[in-house]
């Protein structure tokens, strides 16, 4: 062992046995360590380097060093080979055999707790070998066949890449996190939450943004924040401090932001912390009336911020009106007469928020909402052919045109909205009928030079000038 790299912490292997270990410490050092196992079951350790180690519990060779200075932070996906056996050297288990690296989020208990810790010590590049006792590894069950009952496991790591956590709903990559500091507890904030939080946002290197807040989540737009920092805040423990990589759609898009000189498209770091929060009621903690009390507060929060441009604000405020009243069944009928109004506006606001934030589809499905309450109503039929117009679905777009101005003929602005469809209908059977053209143009060209047909047992292949029999 002599010229490895040895590092140790206090958790998670050990030596057992009879084992006689001589290393080069990182200083340059000659380290011999003698492990032995006594009658009664324990361990002990003999160092020859005049110093101790006491109750040493655990250690990593390093077998090869990796590149760089950056390791794997808790929640990250790492992607490894390895290769293990019992300590008598029986082999179990190998990726390299199988040909396909094993992955799984560091920290999150996925793995035997020994590979949390030990891969947590790794960079990229390294190889390591892992000493696993038993309470780390498999414990007093094993894992039968292979591994029996207390059986230390020793495994060969090759670790070949790291990456952060997409907490994004659709995991399309445009909020990463990377823990620093896990925080306490299960419970995270949900919209509404009153949290407290220390951030600094920085744009290619330099710090734009360094503060101590306190705000309700849904209201940091008038803040100055981007989405994707409240969004990283719902998936946040308290006491977690977190690094998040925010690409432009969660930050500040492609206008950027001129008060604070951020270009458009720009990717943007945040690090957080949660000092506390306290999370709002959740629907099933209010009653019939208070769900109408805050519907009608919120409403009118989110009217506000509409009128001030703050359109993924408001859709927060309106979000929260359907998500308290949408199944609420316990009303009187006076009152589900009232729930019913606030639920058909909500829907009607968040199809317009969506379509000034250039997304017809979410805005479609709420129009869809409002028309099971109302099937008539005139703002969800024009907003519905607003977001299918924007879709490129023109057909589609100018039925439900044509469908407000058969109800409310004095709605002009339908009318042109039609005309507008009519154009682009025109356009685009124009485009196809000369892509189509072209297409059997070609096709035409080719059968005209060459064919075959098959004659009982002869293929008979005709040319332009030529006609050849193939037996």
């Amino acid at each position: 062992m002599v010229g490895r790299t040895a590092k140790f912490s206090n958790t998670g292997w050990t030596y057992c046995q009879n084992l006689d270990v001589t290393f080069e410490t990182a200083y340059g050092r000659e380290i011999n360590i003698n492990f032995s196992r006594n009658s009664s079951g324990g361990h002990s350790c003999s160092l020859h380097a005049n110093c101790t180690i006491p109750q040493l519990k655990a250690s990593v060779l390093v077998k090869q060093e990796g590149t760089g200075t950056e390791l794997p932070m808790t929640g990250d996906k790492v992607f490894v080979h390895y290769v293990g056996t019992l300590l008598d050297g029986t082999p179990f288990d190998s990726s390299r055999e199988r040909g396909e690296k094993f992955s799984f989020e560091l920290g999150k208990g996925q793995v035997i707790k020994a590979w949390d810790l030990g891969v947590a010590t790794m960079k990229v590049g390294e190889i390591s070998q892992l000493i696993c006792k038993p309470e780390y590894a498999y414990g007093t069950a094993g894992s039968p066949p292979k591994i029996p009952p207390n059986a230390i496991l020793v495994f060969q790591v090759e670790l070949f890449e790291f990456r952060g956590e997409d907490i994004t709903e659709g995991e399309d990559g445009g909020i990463i996190r990377r823990i620093i500091t896990k925080g306490e507890g299960y419970t995270k904030p949900n919209e509404g939450a009153a949290v407290e939080v220390c951030l600094e946002g920085s744009c290619e290197g330099k710090v734009f943004d360094k503060r101590e807040l306190k705000f309700e989540l849904g209201d940091g737009e008038s803040l100055g924040l981007p989405s994707g920092v409240e969004k990283a805040l719902t998936a946040m423990e308290q006491g977690e401090e977190s690094l998040f990589i925010i690409k432009p759609k969660y930050g500040y898009g492609n206008t950027g932001n001129s008060k604070y000189n951020i270009p458009g498209e720009a990717t943007l770091q945040y690090k957080l912390k949660l000092t506390t929060f306290e999370k709002a009621k959740e629907s099933w903690e209010m009653n019939s009336a208070e769900k109408l009390e805050q519907s009608i507060i919120v409403k009118e929060k989110g009217t506000q911020y509409f009128k001030e441009g703050k359109y993924r604000q408001a859709s927060v405020q309106y979000k929260r009106i359907v998500s308290w009243l949408e199944n609420e069944s316990s009303l009187p009928e006076g009152e589900e007469q009232k729930a019913q109004a606030l639920r058909l506006a909500a829907h009607l606001n968040l199809a317009m928020c969506f379509l000034k934030l250039q997304e017809p589809s979410s805005s479609f499905d709420n129009c869809d909402k409002a028309l099971e309450l109302d099937e008539t109503n005139e703002k969800a039929l024009f907003r519905r052919g607003e977001a299918l117009f924007a879709m490129k679905e023109f057909d589609r777009a100018r039925a439900d045109f044509q469908r407000v101005i058969q109800l409310y003929p004095s709605n002009k602005a339908a009318k042109s909205q039609v005309a507008l469809c009519q154009k682009q209908i025109k356009e685009q059977h124009e485009k196809d009928k000369r892509l189509y053209a072209n297409m059997f143009q070609k096709f035409a060209e080719r059968d005209a030079k060459r064919f075959t047909i098959q004659i009982n047992d002869y293929r008979c292949v005709i040319g332009k000038n030529h006609v050849k029999l193939i037996v």
